[in-house]
């Protein structure tokens, strides 16, 4: 973990709002990396051109969630592993890297990924790309109903990684910094191993409907940011194309929240740069140095929580591993079946009234 002293007074962050054009309808590998990299190619012009316009402070910008191809719905996993999720060192983060380069800031964003230590799966990953160029966090999602997850493989995952690789932070020049990846920002206890990990800013790349009615994901990044005292930076899709559903389906309201839990700023439908919002690192700091009763992260039986978890044990872990030690591949139905059979267990163990 890299420290940073010199941290900037404040800075501003932008939720960028752009289109995926999904990749799920075109045959094999070569057509949907070339899409791929004509979506960074688009990047690379409209990055430089919010930081213009925004302004040379603008050291932070979050991308959406898989906005490089869409989700996972038509192919097997692994078939999506070979023509949709990236390689660690490959040419995609290679190019967002340049972008980040030439800008001088953090590049924050999510996409399918693969990982040479489990062959013919993929992971779903929140990565930084710092103003280096070079990917400085990855984050691999948890809690999936789609694709498999480090949890699925725990026991090799810690081995290979440790675990400070489950729940990452950063500390950089524009704070310390963790991801939280979609739907995973309902989950509290998500964010709050990040927050014990000292994270002040929470990158949230996301693909949700947009409304003006409160839906859980917005009342849970509002949430998740009180709670915290972190700010949440949450970047939406601008609509989702080339597939069967209906392309403002997920359009819409990309916005930064302060740790007060107050919405700084929120995009309306369509692409756009107009979630930006100034990050005040001082403010945070003085804020959570505070005593008080609003200082809620200083007030937490934490062992308390720790022993009750400790019961329960819902979701299995390594149920992707053989017993042999090696990684098996599921097919899609495996991922329904995981949660049936956690929910009988919870009506066995009494947790759910039948």
């Amino acid at each position: 973990m890299t420290s940073q002293t010199d941290a900037p007074p404040y800075y501003r962050a932008l939720a960028l709002q752009v289109p995926t054009n999904t990749v799920n309808r075109l045959e094999g590998r070569s057509g949907a990396r070339a899409e791929m990299m004509r979506a960074i190619a688009h990047l690379a012009e409209e990055i430089p051109a919010a930081k213009v316009w925004i302004g040379q402070d603008l050291k932070l910008v979050v991308l959406p969630e898989y906005f490089l191809t869409g989700f996972p719905m038509g192919d097997s996993v692994e078939a999506w592993s070979d023509k949709a999720a990236l390689e660690i060192d490959g040419p995609e983060y290679e190019a967002l890297g340049a972008i980040a380069q030439k800008c001088k800031m953090f590049i924050s964003g999510n996409a399918y990924e693969q990982d040479p230590h489990f062959p013919k799966i993929y992971f779903q990953t929140s990565f930084v790309i710092g103003p280096s160029g070079d990917v400085i966090l990855r984050y691999r999602r948890l809690i999936s109903m789609m694709s498999p997850s480090p949890y699925d493989f725990l026991d090799k995952y810690l081995d290979v990684y440790g675990e400070d690789a489950v729940f990452p932070v950063i500390d950089t020049e524009i704070g310390k910094i963790g991801c939280i990846a979609s739907e995973e920002i309902v989950y509290p206890e998500i964010a709050r191993c990040l927050a014990l990990k000292g994270a002040e800013v929470f990158l949230h790349s996301s693909s949700e409907p947009g409304s003006q009615l409160p839906t859980p994901k917005n009342i849970s990044k509002q949430a998740r940011a009180l709670e915290n005292l972190a700010y949440v930076v949450s970047a939406n899709s601008g609509g989702l194309y080339n597939y069967a559903i209906g392309a403002h389906s997920t359009d819409g309201g990309s916005k930064i929240v302060d740790y007060y839990g107050r919405v700084m700023v929120e995009s309306v439908g369509g692409e756009s740069i107009n979630a930006f919002a100034e990050i005040d690192l001082q403010a945070l700091r003085r804020y959570r140095k505070r005593d008080g009763i609003f200082n809620i992260l200083s007030r937490q039986p934490m062992d308390l929580y720790a022993r009750e978890f400790a019961k329960t044990t819902i979701a299995v872990p390594n149920l992707m591993m053989n017993a042999d030690g090696s990684t098996n591949q599921p097919d899609r139905k495996f991922f329904i079946e995981r949660q049936q059979n956690a929910i009988t267990s919870m009506i066995e163990r009494g947790l759910i009234k039948e």
